[in-house]
């Protein structure tokens, strides 16, 4: 498995042959590297509907008749944009023909903002990622503040590689981030969600200085690592 990061919150996951992103915000996005009208997914996978993780998804999977995987609600509401899309919800776990997907509690909002309409669509719970295959597991928290129960994420499942957001005034800051990482003991920690706009602007390094073993690390826009 290859798992690589390309600014804010845009993870791609290589595996099986299959060609997965997670929240690909690529328009608007000032930290990637990737041109969203060169991107090619197989599947897309969603942790929520705020338009900076949303991001690009209807253009792309159209494009590569990708499916997408998403809370309910988000998973409707892109359906009905002619969208191929798999509903799922928090707690709950599915096996595709390229991995495990389970999407675990995140504490923060969901929402599509329509700015030409000034209207707001409701797209269900937020959620966080945990994807399995290979034998190896990647979560991919979402927005999320700390919240105690990432303590039985570490407890019933083992981690090999986590992203956690480090922004602060929308999700957790540094310093929530690093208990997060202790509870969830992930082998490996790297922090998503800074410095794309002013007010998460983050040192990605004082977040890795704060957690133990040397489990943190910095991956700039399209930096990969194989599990």
């Amino acid at each position: 498995m290859k798992v690589s990061f390309h600014g804010h919150s845009v993870v791609k996951i290589e595996t099986n042959g299959t060609n997965i992103l997670i929240d690909p915000f690529i328009n608007g996005n000032g930290e990637t590297d990737l041109k969203a009208e060169d991107v090619k997914a197989d599947v897309i996978l969603l942790t929520h509907g705020h338009n900076d993780h949303v991001g690009d998804t209807v253009d792309i999977a159209k494009r590569n008749d990708a499916l997408v995987v998403a809370p309910f609600e988000l998973a409707t509401y892109l359906g009905w944009q002619g969208i191929n899309t798999h509903p799922m919800h928090i707690g709950g776990a599915h096996e595709f023909g390229f991995g495990k997907v389970k999407l675990t509690q995140a504490f923060h909002g969901s929402s599509y903002t329509e700015e030409e309409n000034q209207k707001i669509v409701y797209t269900g719970m937020p959620s966080g990622i945990l994807f399995s295959a290979e034998g190896k597991t990647v979560y991919h928290a979402g927005d999320t503040g700390l919240y105690s129960d990432m303590k039985l994420l570490g407890e019933l499942h083992r981690i090999d590689l986590a992203f956690l957001p480090i922004g602060d005034n929308f999700t957790m800051g540094p310093e929530d981030a690093a208990i997060a990482a202790e509870w969830i003991g992930a082998k490996k920690v790297v922090p998503v969600h800074y410095n794309t706009f002013p007010v998460i602007e983050q040192n990605p390094n004082a977040f890795t200085n704060l957690l133990k073993n040397d489990t943190g690390f910095v991956m700039k826009a399209g930096d990969k690592v194989d599990l």
